[in-house]
């Protein structure tokens, strides 16, 4: 884990977020401030998928998939933004999530009940809980340059399957016998998240994984 951001600089990456959110929101539906949509529902759903990839049973053997860890937390945060934004309470939340810093030693063992908690908001009071998820990212150590990078690779993956029927119904989400996810988490790791046109360039790899998606899986 970096060390913490200055403060102007962790808003700005905060306020962008928001607003990728905002654009996404729109593109899925222009009246989506209106139409009533379940975020708290998806969040809940989301956290029981996270715990699923983190490990929580004791009577088997597991093995925690932190990377798809992340990216579940990031999916979370997708539809946090959201709630916050339906509620104007994005400043009041920013500014609680920069005052946290994110920085310090992981918490494993304190993050299965941050979920519980993060879940328990959502579906008891149908609400974000903002320091439940800024601890689950402390117990997994994602700073906030982390969580902007997943969440600036997701936010493309989004309107990727947007542009390729996720809607309607029409989009692939197994390419080779993978989940999407997992290709987005390899071109992540191999394309440079600081270069100018990095957004354009995780798009025109997906496009590209995706035009052979159905060509078989190479042998291990």
């Amino acid at each position: 884990m970096s060390a913490p951001l200055a403060p102007a600089l962790a808003l700005k990456l905060l306020r962008e977020m928001a607003a990728l959110q905002e654009a996404h929101n729109l593109a899925v539906d222009p009246a989506w401030r209106t139409a009533g949509l379940a975020y708290y529902r998806a969040i809940w759903v989301e956290c029981a998928e996270l715990l699923d990839h983190y490990g929580w049973k004791w009577w088997k053997h597991q093995e925690c998939d932190l990377p798809q860890v992340r990216l579940e937390l990031v999916d979370i945060w997708h539809f946090g933004l959201s709630m916050l934004l339906l509620e104007d309470r994005v400043d009041e939340a920013l500014a609680e999530a920069v005052r946290s810093g994110l920085a310090g030693p992981g918490e494993p063992e304190r993050f299965r009940e941050a979920v519980e908690t993060l879940a328990s908001a959502a579906v008891g009071e149908k609400r974000f809980d903002v320091p439940a998820f800024l601890a689950c990212l402390r117990a997994v150590e994602m700073d906030l340059p982390g969580l902007y990078r997943a969440y600036v690779g997701k936010n493309v993956l989004n309107a990727f399957r947007q542009d390729h029927g996720y809607k309607a119904g029409t989009y692939d989400k197994l390419w080779q016998g993978r989940e999407d996810n997992v290709h987005l988490v390899e071109l992540e790791a191999i394309l440079p998240v600081d270069a100018p046109d990095y957004r354009e360039a995780l798009y025109a790899a997906l496009a590209a994984r995706y035009a052979v998606r159905h060509k078989a899986p190479a042998a291990s």
